[in-house]
């Protein structure tokens, strides 16, 4: 099968799913949100991203894609029930669902690290290893006698008024610039 058959393969399929579930996913009444959106999560969308490493690089086609897109926005629409004129991009935020373009390339950089393909990301670090932000902490305490250009004080260190922050801008040895 070609990259191009298994797509209509899987828009096909998908598609006579998303319409059966429709009959039973209606405004006000049938499936609920979240049961939806789990027949999407175990059903839908492993259908999609079946083999997604081996052909993740088709995306760059825009038939391809679109395809993959529309496939996702049908699901959305029944999942958010939503009018047709929603974009995709809200529908996806508005289920909490990634874009599947972006689940695609996931599910491939997933591959290429469990294989040792490509670069390695960070990982969780188990807690007993975590450096305790105590140690990491560097306080300078600043004097008067500073001869930076720039100074930045705070709690009113420089009003005797009231208490505010500001920063104090040396322009040269005779002006200077207080902004409160």
């Amino acid at each position: 099968m070609t990259f191009r058959g298994h797509i209509n393969y899987i828009e096909e399929k998908c598609s006579k799913l998303i319409f059966s579930l429709s009959r039973s996913a209606k405004i006000t009444w049938g499936l609920k949100r979240e049961a939806l959106k789990t027949v999407y999560t175990g059903g839908i969308l492993p259908l999609l991203l079946y083999g997604a490493p081996v052909w993740k690089s088709v995306l760059n086609k825009f038939c391809y894609k679109a395809k993959l897109i529309r496939i996702q926005r049908l699901i959305n629409l029944r999942i958010a029930k939503a009018y047709r004129t929603v974009s995709n991009e809200a529908l996806c935020v508005i289920n909490g669902i990634i874009p599947i373009n972006i689940k695609i390339e996931e599910t491939g950089k997933i591959y290429e690290i469990t294989k040792g393909i490509g670069t390695q990301y960070d990982r969780e670090m188990e807690m007993e290893n975590w450096n305790h932000p105590a140690t990491n902490v560097k306080i300078i305490e600043g004097y008067e006698d500073s001869s930076h250009p720039i100074q930045a004080f705070t709690d009113g260190s420089k009003n005797d008024l009231r208490v505010g922050a500001g920063i104090t801008i040396f322009l040269d040895n005779s002006l200077t610039a207080t902004l409160k």
